[in-house]
């Protein structure tokens, strides 16, 4: 599970190149292509190396495929009510609790091979609803060269003066779609209609070819400049982004591994402690609604939620040690859910704000690799914590600084402000 975790942040920067040159649609086709190969494959498995591939590995990386793609086109779809979308888009993930029982009533009926056949066949449901991410600018653009179209055939050539002027009036722009898909700078090819024949005949059309070989060159070229593309850490606004993210994905899995654990050596039932993760899992999924809504309706600043969001969860892990029964648990489990649902809808609202003339997709896509270093480390430090003190504690305290010490760097949002500000 940390591998998949782990890997769903990791390839973010790569995920943010693929998608600027397939598309948004492609790329997250391709994901879901790589969370169902990954699933039948691990049918087949004979060792634990080769799970780690299989389930780990390559579910992991069609995971972040998914997720960057959602996020990105979340953006782009809405913008007034852009927290309350996420917080709808995202509220699945409240209720993953599900899946366990859900997972061991396969298992004892078809087995675990049979199980994870039956996980590849429903995750390939993913590429008819990737189909639908339709990109928005493209109604757009049609629409525009329709008006434009539609114009000049009312005119009708009695509008033109000469026919030097209805030529230069009718040209048709022709844009690599390549390029526009890649940020490149778009090389407009001007064709009038009364030379198209003789421009993609003999000589030009070999023009065409060298210069379209020439694109392509560009395209790759530009790839590998934006894998080691660091003009975002010039931008202090990612810098306060992925300070506040990568320690509260620290911070959150902590809590998530350790709660029944904790419970059970606080000598309280299996099932009453398994009663905590649901209760966690629909608390949270109705916070996030709740707090995307109140985020929309723009009386502070979304930081400002978010920030909050990160203070109270730190001071609830912080307290989580005092709970010593069942109904101290169920209270720290109901208020720290109805806190992390709060922070966790307003992740991508806070990023769109801060981004600014950044691209989403590259802001988020570097955010994620650091993120991803914390979810790989932060159940590991806690583990040892315990196997250090032998108490769950101190796992609940390391979560609750992290939370304090990731809601720091939104205080100094202002002074990035006026310090871009006056540069501007």
């Amino acid at each position: 599970m940390g591998m998949d975790d782990c890997g769903s942040f990791f390839p973010g920067p790569l995920v943010a190149i693929i998608c600027d040159i397939l598309g948004e649609k492609t790329t997250s086709i391709l994901g879901a292509f790589l969370v169902t190969g990954g699933y039948l494959i691990s049918s087949w498995a004979t060792s634990i190396p080769f799970l780690c591939v299989t389930m780990g590995l390559l579910p992991g990386l069609g995971s972040a495929f998914l997720y960057q793609v959602a996020a990105v086109v979340t953006t782009k779809y809405f913008k007034k009510r852009l927290a309350l979308s996420t917080a709808i888009a995202r509220s699945g993930m409240g209720l993953t609790f599900l899946l366990a029982p859900f997972t061991k009533f396969l298992i004892d009926l078809y087995d675990w091979t049979g199980a994870l056949i039956l996980f590849g066949a429903i995750a390939l449901n993913l590429v008819p609803s990737s189909m639908l991410l339709r990109p928005i600018h493209i109604k757009t653009e049609n629409s525009g060269i329709k008006d434009k179209g539609s114009s000049l055939s009312a005119r009708g050539p009695e509008a033109c003066a000469t026919e030097t002027h209805c030529d230069e009036t009718e040209e048709s722009t022709i844009k690599d779609s390549t390029t526009q898909k890649a940020g490149l700078p778009s090389k407009n090819l001007i064709v009038s209609q009364n030379q198209s024949e003789e421009f993609y005949n003999g000589p030009n059309r070999n023009r065409l070819l060298l210069k379209s070989n020439e694109e392509s060159d560009k395209v790759i070229s530009w790839s590998c400049k934006q894998l080691f593309d660091i003009s975002l850490f010039r931008n202090p606004f990612f810098y306060i982004f992925t300070w506040s993210f990568l320690l509260s994905q620290l911070a959150y899995f902590i809590p998530t591994f350790h709660l029944v654990a904790r419970a059970k050596t606080l000598g309280i039932d299996i099932m009453d402690a398994s009663y905590l993760v649901s209760v966690a899992g629909i608390l949270e999924t109705v916070s996030q609604i709740i707090s995307g809504w109140v985020a929309d309706q723009n009386w502070i600043k979304k930081y400002h939620y978010h920030k909050s969001y990160l203070i109270l969860c730190g001071i609830t892990n912080l307290l989580a040690p005092l709970a010593t029964t069942f109904p101290l648990l169920m209270t720290y489990t109901i208020c720290f859910a109805i806190f992390a649902g709060g922070y966790l809808a307003l992740i991508l609202p806070v990023l769109v704000d801060l981004c600014r003339n950044s691209t989403v997709n590259r802001f988020l896509g570097l955010a994620s690799f650091f993120a991803g270093m914390a979810v790989l480390s932060g159940p590991p430090i806690a583990g040892w914590l315990y196997d250090y003190t032998q108490t769950y504690n101190g796992s609940f305290y390391f979560s609750g600084i992290c939370y304090l010490l990731s809601s720091v760097s939104f205080f100094f949002v202002p002074l990035a402000e006026r310090r871009k500000n006056s540069l501007t």
